[in-house]
């Protein structure tokens, strides 16, 4: 390696070619980035007393090590944005300047000749930097002046637009000119034979703030591969997967898709910052390396196929598309890793066309049943991740439909009877996409599909800018004496909600003149509107008439799982056994004081969440969610507690918690604490719902 610092323009005028390598990411920086830099440029050439601006480093490899001089390109490892975008600058001043020259070198023809081009050169060496793909393609054509291709990129002529915007605006080019000449980078070559490039390339990406994970993924596979193999791998793989996903879901999306990816080989969900060491964790396992990074690369690019189809509307079949379109509008992509792993299986028939919808629709009836009957999302991510690997794909419909019926109360597939009481209550308005629910029930069956975002939410009774005293009279004459309860207690609910193309006009009308309105609710095409015209008066028993016909429509929509109890238990653990132990094996937790003090503690930790269970060991009590979290040594003057988390991570400002990582004792966690008095229950209690709340996680909720 050989580091110079160096002033970028002479830096590029002596410089052959710069050529960004297939397998670095796209160009990146959006107008934050450029207006920063521009800020910068502006403020140096502005100010007599700054003498450099320092923007960074520009790494490339070439065979042998030197400072440039010969006319071998130069593969640049880390500096791509700073170029392309100094460059796009450049390129922007180029055609802003006309025949001026604001300062010595600055005319239009050596900002071409020095900094964009190789003139005496032909085809590709007449660039002074090469990009890849779409990129190359839009740069080449601003800096000869062309139309732009169809498939531009959005970023390079974007930000090419910005720069000329802010060029035009100015009456005198110097500040820009004089800026750009101060401008400083530390100009790094490697040797191919001596440097490894891709640990260069990760020290200096270590902060994770200049490239994400999949680039960096991207780049581990591919660096390291000679260049006709990287060219092969990159135009067969990779570049159909950016292209499938298009320039800017790549940006938005591929780390995600990465991370759900690595859930379903490891059957662990890695934090996002995580994803790229967690690859190269997966990709060293003898099973997978095994099989080369020509088979790794493949199956990344299928599983991208899949994604895209579900996550980003590519699904070309018309009801799996459909069906997508309305697990997506639930905003739950925890469930992704179990779609994948789906979509896979049905991409290789192991699993049928009309199986994998029932299964789309299934896993779309478990997220929304949950959210109205607001069972706590807590591990729902846990859920989804893990449910592939009990599944038997001879019987791949079945085995979903148990593995559903057989998860834990606190993970529970709502039934019917819980379904259709919750939704007719349920403060349903305010669901995070209010057109969500009301599209599938009024669309369930039709073949002729309502445009439900053509209409809005009308409230029958009103809702009075949610404030009682504007309900007008004649409402509350026709709800009754009660009237605020009711108001109060119905108006976001099931029953009194619809859909109308002329809320302005209904308002709050009288209920009479909304039905004989022309476009009334007595003359509506809309499913929805069905059999209100027909109430005489819209009370309470009319409210809770209509939720409770809508309510079973509902459990239609989204529907049940069902199988004989006969084949659910074939589908049970065997290992569930009741255990052999009580409280009665345990002394000190039967008379005393510490019998006081475990029953007040018990209670607590019961009250955290439902799906908490006590578990009676031979030696401790467990406290259970997804497993153990806090475990209850009974000792004659205080009960010992082991919270399983890490000690590093516990928030103990009392100081109370013991690390006891790598010391033998009875329970699980590295962490201890006593409780010996009610007194530190509350502190306890605190330390105890970390521990709790780390083991669940969470995820996002439905309801806003």
């Amino acid at each position: 390696m050989k580091a110079t610092e160096a002033k970028l323009l002479e830096f590029l005028k002596k410089s052959p070619q710069f050529v960004i390598p297939i397998y670095q990411r796209t160009y990146s920086w959006k107008e934050k980035e450029c207006q920063q830099l521009w800020d910068d440029i502006i403020r140096s050439g502005n100010n007599d007393d700054i003498n450099a601006h320092f923007m960074g480093s520009v790494v490339y490899v070439e065979k042998g090590l030197y400072s440039v001089s010969s006319q071998t390109p130069l593969l640049v490892i880390d500096g791509q944005q700073r170029l392309t975008t100094i460059t796009l600058l450049i390129a922007a001043l180029t055609e802003v300047i006309g025949d001026q020259e604001p300062l010595e070198d600055f005319s239009q023809a050596k900002l071409k000749g020095y900094y964009l081009t190789n003139p005496l050169e032909s085809g590709e060496k007449f660039y002074k930097l090469v990009l890849s793909q779409t990129d190359d393609l839009s740069l080449k054509a601003i800096i000869k002046g062309l139309e732009q291709p169809n498939e531009r990129s959005i970023r390079v002529v974007e930000n090419f637009e910005f720069f000329k915007s802010k060029l035009q605006k100015m009456g005198d080019l110097k500040p820009v000119c004089s800026g750009l000449a101060k401008l400083m980078v530390v100009d790094i070559s490697l040797n191919r034979e001596q440097d490894n490039p891709q640990l260069i390339f990760e020290s200096m990406n270590s902060t994770g703030k200049e490239l994400s994970q999949a680039d960096l993924i991207r780049n581990y596979i591919l660096m390291g591969l000679e260049p006709e193999r990287q060219t092969h791998l990159y135009e067969q793989y990779w570049r159909p997967m950016e292209l499938a996903f298009g320039q800017q879901a790549y940006s938005d999306y591929f780390d995600s898709f990465m991370r759900h990816f690595l859930t379903v080989k490891t059957r662990e969900i890695p934090k996002i910052g995580d994803v790229y060491d967690v690859f190269k964790e997966y990709s060293r396992r003898p099973v997978v390396a095994s099989k080369g990074v020509d088979e790794l690369v493949k199956e990344i690019r299928n599983y991208a196929v899949y994604f895209c189809a579900f996550a980003l509307g590519k699904e070309k079949d018309e009801q799996l598309k459909l069906a997508f379109k309305d697990l997506r509008e639930l905003k739950v992509d925890v469930a992704y890793p179990l779609l994948l792993e789906l979509y896979s299986d049905y991409s290789s028939e192991l699993l049928s066309r009309s199986e994998f919808l029932s299964a789309v629709r299934i896993i779309e009836s478990y997220v929304f049943r949950r959210a109205i009957c607001e069972i706590p999302t807590n591990s729902m991510n846990k859920t989804f991740a893990r449910m592939g690997m009990g599944l038997k794909k001879d019987r791949y419909l079945e085995s979903i439909q148990a593995s559903f019926l057989l998860l834990p109360s606190y993970r529970r597939f709502p039934n019917d009877e819980e379904f259709h009481r919750k939704i007719q209550t349920k403060d349903i308005y305010n669901f995070r996409n209010k057109s969500y629910w009301l599209r599938r029930m009024e669309n369930f069956g039709r073949k002729e599909r309502v445009l439900v975002d053509d209409y809005t939410i009308e409230h029958i009774m009103p809702q009075a800018d949610n404030n009682p005293e504007k309900l007008p009279q004649v409402w509350r004459a026709e709800l009754g004496d009660d009237w605020q309860r009711i108001w109060e207690t119905y108006r976001h609910t099931l029953g009194n909600l619809t859909l109308t193309g002329y809320n302005s006009e209904y308002s709050n009308s009288a209920f009479i003149a909304k039905c004989e309105h022309e476009f009334g609710f007595k003359f509506s095409p809309l499913k929805m509107n069905e059999g209100i015209a027909a109430e005489p008066i819209w009370n309470e028993d009319a409210i809770t008439k209509r939720a409770n016909r809508l309510a079973h429509k509902a459990t239609e929509v989204w529907v049940d799982v069902a199988l004989p109890n006969d084949i659910i238990d074939a589908y049970r653990p065997t290992n569930d056994q009741t255990s052999e132990y009580s409280l009665a094996d345990h002394p000190h937790l039967m008379t005393g004081k510490m019998a006081e003090i475990y029953q007040v503690f018990r209670k607590a930790v019961l009250d955290l969440d439902p799906c908490v269970t006590e578990e009676v060991k031979k030696l401790y009590v467990a406290f259970k969610a997804e497993t153990n979290f806090v475990d209850v040594v009974p000792q004659a003057k205080r009960l010992r507690l082991s919270l399983n988390m890490p000690f590093a991570e516990i928030d103990d400002p009392r100081g109370l918690c013991k690390d006891v990582t790598n010391l033998g004792r009875w329970g699980n966690g590295d962490v201890e604490v006593g409780l010996d008095n009610l007194d530190d229950l509350s502190h306890v209690m605190a330390l105890v719902t970390q521990a709790f709340e780390r083991q669940m996680g969470s995820d996002v909720s439905l309801i806003d």
